[in-house]
């Protein structure tokens, strides 16, 4: 009864600073004291009961109500810490300071005149009453300080080590917080009791930090760029908690085990107090982490010297902002032990959500894979020690599985666009390490549920699989990754040893698609794609070719995807021709490439899968029992029933091999798009890839770096595309995809682009087709020959025989293998600030801190 007396109470006193231009008397102490003391009202309570309107009414019309009670809070929590905050009373009080300044400093961010108030000074009548003639320490400062002393105060947030004698109490002011570190693990052996209030007042305080650092959001993405004061100061060594809350963060994270002893369904009995502080935890590691404000220095005076005709200039007073302890700390980390168990946590987190058992529902999902994602990449980015400890070992396949798993699931959903971006760049980073692409050869077991043809193969052919349904049935808006998906595929290729029939068949599908005629001429970096593909080919036949029997088999079935290329029209009337395959409705399909019919024992190569006949009757049976009129958009060609077919017979031809000998592996979660209404934040643009990416050769030699590099190189139309401006393909035309994986294009409404024979002649000449067309010329009438001789129609009998050929001597000179390796750019560092700060907004929903608020970073949309 007194708590909902004291709660009526705190609605009065908010009500009462409302009141226009009625200014409460700072010295009134009975007045604030009813926002802090003598209630319990819960983070969710005080955000009931101080309503947006009203923070902004006091903001407006009563600005030094609202400063007033800014000050009275920080100054309560600075008590606090003098007393060590030692009663329970105390304690409620801080809890009580804590949540309101969680409540009003989103709106104090958002209006732009109140954007320095933490950071100026106490009002001169202030300092006089306080008889203080120095400088004061800024508010923000003053709140920081606070905070973190509180985040190692014993008895409150950590368990106190009992002390005999008079030492027994320590005052928190000296007290050394690195024995308190919360978890052990990196650089701490002790693993403190775990209590369960102690964690629930940590996530709070941790909540008023991340609500602090949330400055960023209330800028514009070309403002984001400036120094954010609160992380400096923090991550700074001014900041005298800076190394044990690192490794409070950090261990917390990386030993968390959400399925603790295994038993079924404990998430639904028992409260678990550990994830909400493991999330915040989390969040606050990847904010301050993306805080570097030396490579910040760097990328501003670059782009100022640039603007400035080559004169360098300091954009900001650097003793303002020194380094940044936290990626100082990261950095350093050096030893076996230390990275193992920071990649065993965060693995485990990962597969969290992919673990399969026969009880529905019963072990705790986690949902702070983005997170885990972005924490992971910038572990790599900063401690270059880690990422090769990471790929020394198969453990890379533990971070590899899950990271496919979400790129597979959320494909065709608009709002984990975020998501699946993440998720290419990581693979991208490791691509361009060889241990990486070695790594893949480990064979696969099939234990995670993904909606895929079931295969037996490797690493490699999931992840060519997963790809290949990226593009062929994704989100539109993810054509923009496609640059990067090849890119990966390039960069492992020369070190792929054996290949499944069904990662070789979505290769060559890839192809066939990214080569029809009409979609090359569509836009002026399409004809990127086929050199992409065109060199993993390469690749895999000069490095890799006695163990891809498979590939090469399939590169002869479709031989004439590459005659096609070869011979693509570059007069204006082909150009038209080709340019005019389309079908209504403003959407295309891929045309039929002409194919000339033989007989079997001649021409046509016997197919595991769908022989060419079979083909045009059941596209024939669908235009005759179909509606023409209903069914005129979604008109099935050749290549799409063709490439169903090929899946629907490979995966019964992999079952056939495997005698059904697998278990199910549980419920296959299929892609589907967002739910109406669901919240998504948007991204910016996402760099070109030649802006992402640094080419160097793998294995430099004299001969090599005495040879162009140039040379019969599949994607060095690089060359031009590097020196070109940065360009997004949506600007002429964007892809979307049907759902029978048939690729399609639709024209904007702008001006459409135009090829000219000469833009095609200035590409088509340097398509990388030698080794390809040598291959076709020796390995062909030597199959055709074989079939004819033995009157086969099986294909098993002619792998057989590429699995014994070898075209030792026939092929070209091996072109040196060049890896597109990423490097940081300022486009995907104001990208990544953008995401991170989108994914925290939509986190945060219990309460929604930064709900209705006016938020300029991103914009949030509903699907």
């Amino acid at each position: 009864m007194g708590n909902t007396d004291s709660k009526l109470n705190f609605r009065k006193a908010v009500v009462q600073l409302t009141q226009k231009n009625q200014k409460i008397d700072n010295n009134d102490e009975q007045f604030w004291e009813q926002f802090w003391q003598a209630h319990q009202t819960t983070l969710e309570d005080v955000f009931a009961l101080v309503t947006p309107s009203e923070i902004r009414q006091i903001r407006n019309d009563n600005p030094a109500n609202l400063a007033t009670l800014c000050y009275k809070a920080v100054e309560k929590l600075a008590q606090a810490v003098d007393s060590s905050c030692r009663t329970q009373a105390e304690q409620q009080c801080v809890l009580n300071c804590v949540r309101l300044l969680v409540r009003i400093l989103p709106y104090i961010f958002e209006d732009d005149k109140w954007r320095d108030f933490f950071w100026s000074s106490l009002p001169a009548s202030q300092q006089q009453e306080a008889g203080n003639h120095t400088p004061t320490v800024p508010l923000a400062q003053s709140l920081l300080n606070a905070i973190c002393d509180l985040l190692f105060c014993p008895d409150f947030t950590v368990t106190a080590t009992r002390r005999a004698g008079p030492e027994k109490a320590e005052e928190l002011a000296n007290i050394d917080s690195c024995e308190y570190i919360w978890e052990a693990g990196v650089g701490f052996a002790q693993s403190p009791p775990h209590n369960a209030n102690m964690e629930r007042r940590r996530t709070e305080l941790l909540k008023l930090l991340l609500t602090c650092f949330s400055e960023p959001m209330y800028r514009t993405p070309a403002q984001s760029e400036e120094p954010n004061k609160w992380i400096a100061y923090f991550t700074s060594a001014d900041n005298r908690h800076a190394l044990p809350l690192f490794t409070s963060f950090l261990n917390t994270v990386c030993s968390y085990d959400p399925v603790g002893f295994g038993v079924p369904y404990n998430h639904l009995l028992f409260a678990d107090t550990t994830e909400p502080l493991v999330e915040a935890c989390l969040q606050l590691l990847i904010v301050t982490l993306d805080h570097d404000m030396v490579v910040q220095q760097q990328q501003q005076q670059q782009q100022l010297a640039h603007t400035a005709g080559g004169m360098l200039v300091t954009p900001y007073d650097e003793s303002g902002c020194g380094d940044n302890l936290f990626i100082n700390y990261l950095s350093r980390v050096h030893r076996d032990e230390d990275f193992h168990f920071v990649l065993k946590g965060i693995t485990r987190l990962l597969n969290n959500p992919l673990v399969q058992n026969y009880l529905p529902n019963s072990t705790k999902r986690l949902h702070c894979h983005q997170e885990l994602l972005i924490l992971f990449w910038k572990i790599c980015d900063y401690n270059k020690k880690f990422l090769y400890f990471v790929l020394k070992s198969s453990d890379v396949l533990d971070i590899l599985i899950p990271i496919l798993y979400h790129l597979n699931y959320s494909r065709a959903d608009q709002s984990r666009v975020g998501l699946m971006h993440i998720g290419v760049f990581i693979l991208l980073l490791l691509s361009g390490e060889r241990n990486f692409g070695v790594r893949l050869n480990k064979a696969y077991s099939a234990t995670v549920p993904m909606d895929i043809p079931v295969f037996t193969g490797t690493h490699a052919d999931l992840l060519i699989t997963v790809f290949h349904k990226i593009i062929a049935t994704g989100h539109q808006r993810l054509q923009p990754l496609f640059d990067c998906l090849l890119t990966i595929l390039v960069n492992v290729s020369p070190y792929l040893k054996t290949l499944s029939m069904v990662a070789s068949v979505k290769l060559l599908h890839l192809l066939e698609a990214f080569s029809t005629p009409w979609f090359l001429l569509s836009a002026p970096s399409n004809h990127h794609l086929v050199f992409f593909l065109l060199e993993i080919f390469n690749n895999i036949i000069q490095y890799q070719f006695d163990g891809n029997s498979n590939l090469v088999y399939t590169i002869i079935r479709k031989r004439h995807v590459f005659h096609a290329m070869a011979n693509l029209p570059t007069d204006m009337a082909g150009i038209s021709k080709c340019l005019s395959g389309r079908k209504a409705g403003g959407k295309f399909n891929l045309p039929r490439v002409p194919q000339r019919k033989q007989a079997v024992s001649s021409q046509e190569l016997p197919s595991a899968h769908a022989a060419d006949d079979y083909v045009e009757e059941e596209d024939e049976d669908e235009e005759e029992e179909a509606d023409v009129e209903a069914h005129m958009s979604a008109a099935v060609d050749k290549l799409t029933i063709a490439e169903e077919d090929l899946e629907s017979e490979t995966e019964s031809h992999e079952r056939s091999q495997l005698g059904d000998a697998q278990p199910d592996a549980g419920i296959v979660l299929t892609a589907q798009p967002a739910e109406p209404g669901t919240l998504k934040a948007s991204l910016l643009d996402t760099p070109d890839i030649g802006q992402m990416t640094e080419r160097e050769q793998a294995h430099p030699t004299d001969k090599a770096e005495m040879s162009p590099v140039s040379t019969p190189r599949g994607g060095n139309d690089g060359d031009s595309k590097s020196s070109s401006p940065t360009f997004s393909r949506d600007d002429q035309t964007r892809l979307s995809v049907a759902h029978r994986a048939s690729i399609r294009m639709v024209p904007t409404d702008g001006d459409r682009w135009a090829p000219t024979p000469e833009w095609i002649v200035s590409w088509r000449s340097k398509l990388p087709l030698q080794t390809i067309m040598r291959l076709l010329q020796v390995l062909v009438p030597q199959v055709e020959k074989i079939c004819i001789d033995k009157g086969l129609t099986d294909e098993s009998e002619i792998l057989k025989f590429l699995q014994h050929g070898t075209l030792v001597g026939l092929l070209p000179v091996p072109h040196p293998i060049l890896i597109r390796k990423y490097q940081a750019n300022s486009g995907t560092t104001a990208w990544f600030r953008t995401y991170i700060w989108g994914v925290i907004y939509l986190r945060n929903i219990e309460p929604a801190i930064w709900y209705d608020t006016e938020v300029k970073l991103f914009e949030i949309q509903r699907v």
